[in-house]
């Protein structure tokens, strides 16, 4: 079973692309919904992150607003709960990989190359943009602000780095069927390698 490493910089269309793989028939395995899923009701991160950050928990989960208002911005905290996820996400996605059925199985992780997980992959995929539409899809989204787009951007290794360490490139500005195509090249380039 190959394993795909998808990522892109926040703005750059790597949801879409997700989906993309899906329709495809290619299982994915979403960090986020992983995450999502430890700090909602009854999530098995619950109890451990509301011990270490006091006040962020709501009836049965965690607010992500109080806990993001605890931990952005500050490195030592971040790294906190980053030490309390990431295990936890890494044994979901073993889990995911022993229960998929298939040649190829796609991981979704924002932070790839910034939490070195490529070495957890045989092939990258990262899905990019220009910087203008990146900033105009970003933008656009419900509460955000030109500061938080800049501190998101200098959290996450810039676009153009990203796309010299990919195998594949989604270019996500020109289209759901310009992507998509290039979705199913890239599989049909992985297959050829496995049955080569």
């Amino acid at each position: 079973m190959k394993k795909i490493g998808l990522t892109g910089s926040i703005g750059m269309g790597k949801t879409e692309t997700a989906k993309m793989f899906q329709e495809a028939g290619i299982p994915v395995f979403d960090s986020d919904a992983a995450v999502h899923a430890l700090l909602g009701d009854g999530g098995a991160a619950v109890d451990i992150v509301s011990k270490e950050f006091s006040g962020v928990k709501k009836q049965n989960k965690i607010d992500r607003k109080l806990l993001g208002e605890k931990v952005f911005g500050d490195n030592v905290a971040l790294g906190k709960l980053e030490k309390i996820l990431h295990p936890v996400v890494g044994d979901m996605r073993s889990d995911f990989v022993n229960s998929a059925n298939g040649d190829i199985v796609v991981f979704d992780i924002p932070l790839l190359f910034e939490k070195s997980y490529e070495g957890e992959c045989d092939y990258i995929v990262v899905a990019s943009a220009p910087a203008n539409v990146q900033k105009e899809r970003v933008i656009s989204r419900p509460g955000m602000t030109e500061k938080k787009f800049r501190n998101i951007l200098l959290s996450q290794m810039p676009d153009a780095k990203k796309r010299e360490k990919a195998d594949f490139i989604v270019q996500t500005d020109k289209g759901f069927d310009y992507a998509r195509a290039q979705v199913q090249q890239i599989i049909k380039e992985i297959r050829n390698d496995i049955n080569a």
